[in-house]
């Protein structure tokens, strides 16, 4: 064994994944299973058609208590991301991203209004990076919690209630966003009404313990089948959702990124809470005049995927931006990518080039996303 492969974290469900027939590869750190028996894109169509199991504990859990009161906490945390979290709601979740002092992403993370505290799930890859970010900026007003002892899997898909219903009834209850502690045969469970995916489904914490023999009632559901990384990818590509890494880092803005929407209407300029949070200079002064670059939707042509990377083109031959992620989309059948191009050639429809092993092929700026979201939300009629 390498020494890069024996210095890779172990997921509490690695031997199941391996009874189970997974391939492994090593991602942020972990050893996680990449594919099953049937392959990326059968996975990657089961969970659009019926529901399939994720394992997730490579990110990272985290509490945050008020070592005064909620309010100074979520004040405290609104000075580190443009999201309203003062008045996130009892039981909800949002997303929201760690900005720096130039307007770029540490982190995007998604965190949840648990009535006494507030938990927050972050990237595999910036865990480190964050807990210093909540130590150095957060110390006087919360103490701060990794969670260890606890597995993170998610349940995604059409059927994905249907499965986890037979596990807590209760969970019919939640819509898009909404989260609850649940008492279950597997420990109590923490549940959020999300994924990465676009399909609808569950984020699960469920306790060490009880990992397995969760994971295993699901699988014995007809309807449910174990999903890797490589489909999780494929699946949130087609639903145009940032990677850290990709779409989003430390040089990346969000008003770049394509994420103004996440940006709360109480932060932005002129609102109760405007400004305030590190990098606001910078992200409203793109809000004001807009981008010098964004994130774009991109269908090559040809059956020829254009990977991260890639290298993008006028059609005059000037080099306008890159490829952040790509690949074939199983639910479209065709190659998709999403890119960071010059705001002058950002336009829809128009016809750039990809330099994919030394030629430049057609690939066309289209709308985001590539395959429509099914998320279980609220009629706001």
């Amino acid at each position: 064994m390498s020494e890069t492969a024996l210095s890779l974290a172990s997921l509490v469900l690695e031997d199941l994944h391996a009874e189970i027939g997974a391939k492994f590869a090593p991602f942020a750190g972990s050893n996680m299973p990449v594919q099953y028996g049937m392959g990326v894109m059968a996975e990657h169509l089961h969970c659009r058609a019926k529901a399939g199991l994720f394992d997730v504990s490579h990110m990272g859990q985290v509490l945050l208590y008020p070592k005064t009161t909620m309010a100074d906490l979520t004040l405290a945390l609104e000075r580190l991301m443009p999201v309203d979290v003062l008045g996130l709601g009892l039981g909800r979740q949002r997303y929201g991203f760690l900005t720096q002092a130039n307007g770029g992403i540490l982190d995007d993370v998604m965190f949840s209004n648990r009535g006494d505290h507030i938990f927050i799930v972050v990237n595999a890859g910036r865990k480190t990076e964050d807990l210093a970010h909540f130590a150095a900026e957060l110390s006087a007003q919360a103490f701060i919690t990794p969670v260890t002892e606890r597995a993170l899997l998610a349940l995604q898909g059409p059927l994905a209630a249907k499965a986890m219903a037979r596990i807590v009834p209760d969970i019919q209850s939640l819509y898009f966003m909404d989260c609850g502690v649940f008492n279950s045969d597997f420990g109590e469970i923490w549940v959020s009404r999300s994924g990465y995916t676009g399909e609808d489904g569950f984020e699960i914490s469920v306790p060490n313990a009880g990992a397995a023999a969760l994971a295993y009632a699901l699988f014995a559901m007809p309807e449910v089948a174990p999903i890797g990384l490589g489909a999780r990818d494929s699946l949130r590509l087609e639903a145009a959702l940032c990677l850290y890494g990709h779409e989003i880092d430390t040089s990346i803005s969000p008003i770049e990124a394509g994420l103004t929407w996440a940006i709360s209407k109480q932060r932005r300029p002129n609102g109760a809470r405007a400004g305030g949070y590190l990098g606001a200079d910078a992200i409203e002064a793109q809000m004001r005049s807009g981008p010098t670059r964004k994130r774009v939707g991109l269908y090559p042509e040809g059956r020829a995927p254009m990977r991260d990377g890639t290298v993008l083109f006028s059609t005059s031959g000037v080099e306008v931006g890159r490829v952040t992620s790509g690949g074939f989309g199983p639910s479209l059948s065709a190659p998709i990518a999403m890119g960071l191009v010059d705001a002058a050639h950002s336009a829809l429809g128009l016809d750039l080039l990809g330099e994919v092993r030394g030629k430049k092929l057609p690939v066309k700026i289209c709308a985001l996303p590539f395959f429509p979201n099914h998320f279980r939300k609220r009629s706001t009629t």
